[in-house]
This record gives C-alpha cells, structure tokens and sequence, in this order.
C-alpha cells in the first residue's frame, strides 16, 4: 500500500479529506488523543494550539470532530512544502493503523472500514498518481529528445554553413598539396554531418606530375552498401585514364564494393562512357565538387543526393545524372 504525497496534487481530496475528518476522531478515543495525534504525526502547533488551549480551560466546549474538521482544513490550506509533508504524515499514521482494541466498542468496526476506505482512495490516487507521472515523464523525454534533435540539427547547419565557406576558399587556394590536405578534412567533416558512415580516412594520392591537384580515397558507407570514394582535382577535365584505375580498384575488391567518383572539373564524353560501361560490373557514381556545394546550398541531404544518382544509374544507366 503506498503513502499517499502525489508530488502533483498538494492538498487532500474532497473524498479523502472528508473520509479523515470522521476516521480520526474514531481513532482518538479521549479529546487530549486528538491533540497527541496531531502532534506525533509532526503537525505544526499553529493548526490546534488555540484549540487545545479552549479545551485545557473548559473541556466540555471542545468536540473531536469540530477540532478535527478545521485542524484538517487549515493543514490543507497550507500550500507549502511544509504543509504537504505534515499532510503525508497523517495519511501515513491512519493507513498504517492496527490496533484498534484500544478504541470505544463502538468505534472500532467503524474505524475499520474508515481506515479500510481510506487505504482504497490512497492506493487508487496513488495509482493514477503513478500512471499520471509516467505519461508526463514520458512527454518530458520526448520533448527533451526533440529538442535535443533541433539543437543538433542547428549545431549541423552551422557546422554545414562553415564548411561551404571553407570549400569555397579552397578555390583560391593556389597550393596544390594545401588545398588537398585542406580537402581531405572538410570532406570527412562534410559526409559526416549527413551520418553518412566514414569507413576509412580519406588519404591524398596526389600525383602532381600528371597534374593531379588532389586525389581521395576511402570508403562510405550508404544504406548498408559499401563505396569506395575517390576525387580529382585536375586542371583539365576528368578523362577515361583518369576514371579506369577507380574502376579497376572497385573491381578487384569484393563483389559488394561499389564506386563513387567526385571530380572538382568536368567530365569529358570518353569518361562517362567508361563509368557507363563499368555499370555492367559494379554499380559506380559520378558527382562534381559543385554538386556537393549547391547541394550545401540547398540544404539538400546528401544521402538523398546519392540515392537519387545510385537509382538513375541502376535503373537509367546514367552515372553521372544532376539531382537538382
């Protein structure tokens, strides 16, 4: 049986309230019992002391019930957390009674059943006291949770909105190596901004000879499959020299890899058509650098922006479709 004290309802019942004015008086079986009741159950002397005094100077002027009755209506008025511990109590004392031998004859089935009465109303308050505070813990969590989730997504547009700045700095970047090294980081920050999984980092590979600005390569992964993601920088467009040893590298893995190839520049009509031909082996994507950042732009998801290509290429044979 628990005590009633719901955190949310500070003052007795009707119901209760009403059920303690007639159960006390039975349990206290002289009138100086009334005022020792009280005070055992740690109620201020404020609430009877004025009381007790009108019954020290003429007993016969003072009844249980009337005492009772305003002790209680004072107590329940008390909106302090002082008052509710003090009402605690006295619910406490009454449920938790078992001896009623030392009561009148007449009294003792009547306080019984009072007593009984009242278990039932705490057990029944308690229970929807329960049921209310798990429903409204459970609001709380959800509201917690959601704006947990507005606060990330505003962390990640911001996050997103420096690293379309940062990206577009790079253009000026006249340093070769700089601008890769500076590259490699901001696209790992980039897809994972999106929850897109980083499986490896990025690496650059540049070979300046061949006038290779920056070359990344490493794994994504979307929707449970794996890619295998390498980028160009080049001064001239993307050719089939430039796309067939990510093609090969994608076909000497499992047959679950797939490829996905950014390139800063264009893509010349030679290299399309070897990612065509390559989609009759392994599922492989092409996307330009501007792509990303219209994509930044846009707001647009990136997972979404890969899905859009990854079906066009499987359905239409199209690598390199613009998903704007």
């Amino acid at each position: 049986m628990g005590v009633y004290g719901p955190e949310d309802s500070y003052h007795y019942p009707t119901e209760l309230l009403l059920l303690l004015q007639k159960c006390i008086p039975l349990l206290c079986p002289a009138k100086k019992d009334v005022f020792q009741f009280f005070r055992a159950a740690g109620t201020a002397s404020r609430y009877y002391s004025d009381w007790q005094n009108r019954w020290s100077a003429n007993p016969a002027s003072v009844g249980k019930y009337e005492v009772v009755r305003d002790v209680l209506k004072r107590l329940n008025e008390d909106k302090t957390d002082l008052g509710l511990r003090q009402r605690r109590e006295i619910i406490k004392r009454v449920t938790a009674w078992e001896s009623f031998s030392t009561l009148w004859p007449d009294d003792q089935l009547k306080a019984k059943g009072l007593v009984a009465e009242i278990q039932q109303v705490v057990n029944a308050t308690d229970s929807f006291t329960r049921m209310k505070q798990a429903l409204e813990t459970e609001q709380r969590e959800k509201r917690e949770a959601k704006q947990k989730e507005l606060a990330a997504e505003r962390a990640k547009r911001a996050q997103r909105a420096e690293l379309h700045r940062e990206i577009g700095g790079l253009f000026n970047e006249p340093n070769h190596q700089k601008r890769g090294k500076a590259l490699e980081s901001l696209l790992n920050r980039l897809f994972a901004s999106f929850d897109i999984l980083v499986r490896e980092a990025f690496t650059i590979r540049g070979d300046l000879g061949e006038g290779v600005i920056a070359q990344l390569d490493g794994a994504l992964t979307i929707d449970g499959d794996y890619y295998l993601v390498e980028m160009k920088w080049l001064k001239e467009k993307v050719g089939p020299e430039d796309i067939s040893p990510h093609v090969v590298r994608v076909l000497h893995r499992s047959e679950a890899a797939r490829g996905i190839f950014i390139s800063a520049t264009d893509y010349t009509p030679g290299a399309i058509h070897m990612l065509r031909e390559a989609l009759n082996f392994r599922t492989h994507v092409a996307a330009g650098l501007h792509e990303l950042i219209f994509a930044l732009e846009k707001e647009t998801d990136l997972k979404d922006l890969f899905r859009r290509k990854i079906q066009s290429a499987i359905i239409d044979k199209n690598p390199l479709s613009f998903s704007f």
